[in-house]
């Protein structure tokens, strides 16, 4: 961002969103969160947690999965354990999503062993639990078994999702405000 007034260039702030999901649904809320980052002036990144690599270039980085069975998806927590070193430098703010209630919304839910795990050996600054999705379509036999239970539905709570999102922009951006470049 030029600032004319005194010749100074604020270093964009690369930001990974990366998500580990079966059906679709933690991609839709880690799009969400990618998006209010962009909206807040961050440049960040949206991709699978088994597409994202390397994370040396960027900035902070948010990491979320879904939970099925009390786990977090295999492909985010590889992501987390081969990028263990570069993670424990950066700020790093995790989430999950999957209860089929309203819960999510009512009680901050801990996080899962694997994730309290993660947490603790990268310092991460935060964790919070979303609500899920599950829609009539879906397949696998803990998918119907749900639905039979009456547990179809989305859950997702995006204001709450955004404002989570707004809050990790904000700090982001406050704590790289100072770093400028020369513009010449």
């Amino acid at each position: 961002m030029l600032n004319m007034n005194h010749g100074y260039v604020m270093k964009s702030m690369h930001v990974l969103v990366a998500y580990a999901t079966r059906n679709g649904s933690t991609a839709e809320i880690a799009r969400a969160i990618a998006n209010e980052l962009t909206m807040l002036g961050l440049d960040s990144t949206f991709l699978s947690a088994d597409q994202a690599g390397d994370v040396s270039k960027y900035d902070a980085i948010i990491l979320g999965s879904a939970v099925y069975v009390w786990k977090w998806e295999k492909s985010a927590l590889e992501f987390a354990e081969n990028n263990l070193a570069e993670l424990r430098h950066k700020p790093v703010w995790l989430f999950s999503s999957g209860p089929l209630d309203f819960s999510a919304e009512k009680e901050g839910i801990k996080p899962v062993r694997a994730v309290r795990r993660i947490s603790k050996l990268i310092g991460a600054r935060g964790h919070v639990t979303f609500g899920g999705k599950l829609p009539p379509e879906t397949k696998g036999f803990l998918a119907k078994q749900s639905s039979r239970a009456g547990s179809e539905g989305d859950f997702r709570n995006f204001d709450q999702i955004r404002e989570w999102a707004s809050h990790i922009g904000m700090e982001i951006a406050s704590r790289h405000k100072h770093e400028t470049v020369i513009a010449r």
